[in-house]
């Protein structure tokens, strides 16, 4: 009987839970679930980063779209250009009143206090047209301040009438014509400020990457100067030797050239600035500046540090003779996330790049 009366006893408890657990829930008050909208979100403040619009700064004459630099703005370009996804590039240098350059040999020139370096990103809608019907997507900046290199990204609107500064970066989808006739679209990838800093940090620091000494010797477009020349004789630049001393990399989309200097030229600006000993990647041990010699440390016949997805399965950088069997063509050649080089700038394969660095790595067996 005792253990009869247990177990009503039990039933009985179990049941008043319930009871109070569905009173509970019928009685206690709803929270209610908290849903935020784009709209309500609070805007951050970038007036500390840098001025809100592009036209703020006065490079462009007016209407902005056209690119056409004032007095104080110089226009650069470079032997070998960084591949954006196919996007073209109109560079500038903003120098303070009365300050010059320092002629660098082997780094990019050290600029003064207060250089902007300018890099506008944009498509013609028909590659064979480049100075007709462009969209520019992207201005960025690089500002030498007091405390280092500052980057700033500004995102270009519709109507191309003005851009605005950014720090979140976005996707875009744009289309063209291709140099072969045929048309392309992609959704182009404007990167976050931290992204612009991971590929500019030189020993711990943003750097500049682009205008060294070997890139801007050249002629300017549509003159008839050297670019270093023209800098020294205008009074922006000082310390530049004599022409026939300093070096120059290669035009790695001019077939004139030698395979092996285009090619060293194609992996020092699309990879070299992590690739190198003052590099993000210099603990990979692959250096891939084009005036290395080493060829271990340009990769030939050198196991990666570290393996993985990265590696394809494949046991060595460069395999001379072997692009199949190469890691570095297969990174390059790829557009999986966790496999592509470079890992940022670019969103499809740049197919004349791979083109010429497998042929290159062909024509190692023949050395």
């Amino acid at each position: 009987m005792k253990v009869l009366k247990g177990i009503i006893n039990c039933k009985v408890s179990i049941v008043n839970s319930l009871l109070m657990v569905i009173l509970c829930s019928c009685t206690a008050p709803k929270q209610e679930q908290i849903i935020v909208k784009e709209e309500q979100l609070v805007n951050q403040d970038l007036s500390k980063i840098g001025l809100q619009k592009l036209s703020d700064y006065n490079f462009f004459k007016s209407p902005i779209k056209n690119l056409e630099p004032t007095d104080s703005i110089f226009p650069y370009s470079l032997n070998a250009s960084l591949f954006s996804d196919y996007a073209f590039k109109k560079r500038f240098i903003k120098l303070p009143k009365g300050k010059k350059a320092k002629y660098n040999a082997t780094q990019v020139l050290d600029f003064p206090e207060r250089t902007i370096l300018i890099k506008n990103f944009y498509y013609p809608a028909d590659f064979s047209k480049p100075e007709k019907d462009w969209r520019i997507l992207e201005t960025r900046l690089l500002i030498n301040e007091k405390q280092g290199w500052k980057p700033i990204t500004y995102i270009w609107n519709s109507e191309q009438t003005e851009a605005f500064i950014d720090v979140a970066g976005k996707s875009d989808s744009i289309s063209w014509k291709h140099t072969d006739g045929s048309t392309r679209k992609i959704n182009y990838s404007i990167p976050n400020q931290n992204q612009c800093k991971s590929c500019h940090m030189f020993n711990g620091s943003v750097q500049p990457i682009g205008p060294t000494a070997r890139q801007l010797n050249k002629y300017a477009e549509n003159q008839n100067v050297n670019q270093l020349v023209n800098l020294n004789l205008l009074g922006k630049l000082s310390g530049l030797p004599e022409l026939n001393s300093v070096d120059k990399l290669a035009d790695y989309s001019n077939a004139n050239l030698s395979i092996d200097s285009r090619a060293r030229a194609w992996l020092e600006v699309n990879c070299a600035h992590c690739h190198r000993p003052e590099g993000p990647a210099k603990t990979s041990g692959l250096h891939l500046l084009a005036s290395e010699t080493n060829n271990m440390q340009l990769g030939v016949g050198k196991a990666p540090v570290a393996a993985g997805k990265g590696s394809g399965g494949l046991w060595y950088d460069i395999v001379p003779g072997k692009p199949n069997e190469s890691i570095l063509l297969f990174r390059i050649a790829s557009t999986h996330p966790g496999i592509m080089m470079p890992e940022l700038g670019r969103t499809i394969v740049h197919d004349e790049g791979v083109a010429l660095i497998k042929k290159w790595i062909e024509e190692m067996a023949m050395k």
